[in-house]
């Protein structure tokens, strides 16, 4: 009988975008790739927020192991004073970024 190999639960993303008003949008997701095309071209998908800055561009990410972690997250993100969001922005680098 073959051996079932465990199924990994899909990793949740919290990420920024650097709209082109030169602000910051904080979300979560399974899917950069996918996530970052529907915010810069899709006008159901796509934040509200984002639609009315676009282009949009993938800034940072961190991975987590689950939504509810992703979300916590994305809370303590979006706590963070400009200074520090941008002070995390520019401190990245990630193979999720150009």
């Amino acid at each position: 009988m073959p051996e079932k190999k465990p199924t990994l639960k899909p990793s949740w993303f919290v990420y920024y975008l650097r709209c082109a008003d030169n602000s910051l949008y904080a979300g979560v997701t399974t899917d950069l790739v996918r996530r970052l095309q529907e915010h810069n071209t899709c006008n159901k998908k796509g934040a509200k927020y984002t639609r009315a800055r676009r282009p949009v561009k993938l800034v940072y990410a961190e991975a987590q192991e689950n939504r509810q972690l992703a979300c916590k997250r994305e809370y303590q993100l979006k706590q963070l004073t400009k200074i520090h969001k941008e002070a995390l922005v520019n401190n990245f680098t990630s193979p999720f970024i150009e």
